[in-house]
């Protein structure tokens, strides 16, 4: 049964992993985000309890 061999499988899957960590993914890091994250501490709004009616 030929899906029980490995060789033609593994190449493919090392040749697409060596594509993608040496060239695809150095030019997606060298990309800088539009809207980096802010160093903003975010104010904690106070909530009050729910007042239940059966209780």
């Amino acid at each position: 049964m030929p899906q029980l061999n490995p060789s033609p499988w593994f190449f493919i899957m090392v040749l697409s992993w060596l594509t993608f960590s040496l060239i695809i993914q150095p030019k997606l890091l060298s990309f800088t985000p539009i809207n980096p994250p802010s160093s903003k501490v975010l104010a904690t709004t106070k909530s009050t309890p729910w007042t239940w009616p059966w209780t």
